[in-house]
């Protein structure tokens, strides 16, 4: 999905300068403990999958939507794992952002994986021990996701 339409319209008012946003990761786990990933088109980068929540959705209902719109994939909630602030980021574009990050270990539920947007230009599952590079956040919340027991972890 591209830029939701209220960043854009706000993009109009503030152009480039640093917005405050909402963001959600999902490390969706299968059942042989294989991590989804996308391959970013904007960066060629392998990540968890994330996204923006739009006004006023919930945050678990923002993953799940993010899982399916990126992937094609079916998940469910399984733990809250982290919350805390990310950025700020200068995207391509020279849209500034930070986003204040909820984060989820999932469950795969159905689906085929897929390139499903314009976001991305691979989907893979990945076994634990055959990952690509990925960032330093994006490895500490997939061993939060291998360890939750249902207490999110947050900078105190």
């Amino acid at each position: 999905m591209p830029t939701p339409d209220f960043v854009l319209s706000l993009r109009e008012k503030i152009g480039h300068d640093l917005l405050w946003l909402p963001g959600v990761t999902a490390v969706v786990l299968n059942d042989q403990q294989r991590v989804l990933l996308v391959r970013r088109a904007d960066n060629g980068r392998w990540t968890l999958i994330t996204g923006m929540l739009e006004p006023g959705e919930e945050p678990a209902a923002g993953t799940l939507r993010e899982v399916t719109e990126e992937t094609g994939v079916t998940a469910e909630i399984e733990h809250l794992i982290h919350v805390g602030s990310h950025g700020p980021i200068t995207f391509p574009n020279h849209d500034q952002c930070s986003f204040l990050n909820v984060a989820f270990s999932c469950r795969y539920v159905s689906g085929q994986e897929r390139v499903n947007d314009d976001e991305s230009i691979d989907v893979g599952w990945f076994a634990l021990d055959r990952l690509p590079v990925l960032s330093e956040r994006h490895t500490l919340l997939l061993n939060l996701a291998l360890a939750a027991d249902g207490v999110p972890s947050f900078e105190r």
